[in-house]
């Protein structure tokens, strides 16, 4: 990696800017062309420097107020099958399993639903309760009480540039 390398993943970090050509908008912030950035984004990938890109969507500012984890406890020998099937649920954002924690927490598979009111997540999932014969299922439905900020991971850069300079 060179300080360009550096100075481009500091300015991907921060997102990608709103535009019909965002890379272009990096290269012009970076007096380099277009294809140069396209090339080296490819290159820190290449070398596993970038795992991979990823969108942050902010739920909130799109109208959906109500979110829910919801938590079940299914029969390890169900579990792949029963996640593969509400993963394919336009209304579940994520899908994952976990493991249990004893008997004060005996769930593990959890699973995310975004609505735009508290009544709205509650019908979704009642519907992929039904949709996916969970209804035998131990479950708790929990609400976020409050949003966190969502972002990507960031890296000091300028100090490793510096250093690598």
């Amino acid at each position: 990696m060179d300080v360009l390398d550096y100075q481009l993943l500091a300015t991907v970090q921060q997102g990608l800017p709103i535009a019909a050509r965002p890379y272009a908008a990096i290269a012009e912030r970076l007096a380099i062309s277009e294809q140069e950035v396209l090339e080296r984004l490819a290159n820190l990938k290449h070398q596993g420097l970038i795992k991979r890109w990823g969108v942050v969507v902010k739920h909130r500012q799109l109208g959906y107020r109500a979110n829910a984890m919801i938590v079940m406890d299914v029969p390890d020998h169900q579990v792949a099958d029963i996640g593969q099937q509400i993963s394919q649920s336009s209304t579940v954002n994520l899908c994952y399993q976990r493991p249990r924690q004893g008997e004060a927490w005996p769930y593990n598979l959890y699973c995310m639903i975004h609505g735009k009111s508290r009544e709205t997540v509650l019908e979704q999932w009642a519907t992929l309760r039904e949709a996916c014969g969970l209804t035998n299922f131990a479950w708790e439905i929990l609400f976020s009480r409050r949003c966190f900020k969502q972002r990507g991971a960031l890296y000091r850069q300028p100090e490793l540039a510096a250093r690598h300079g």
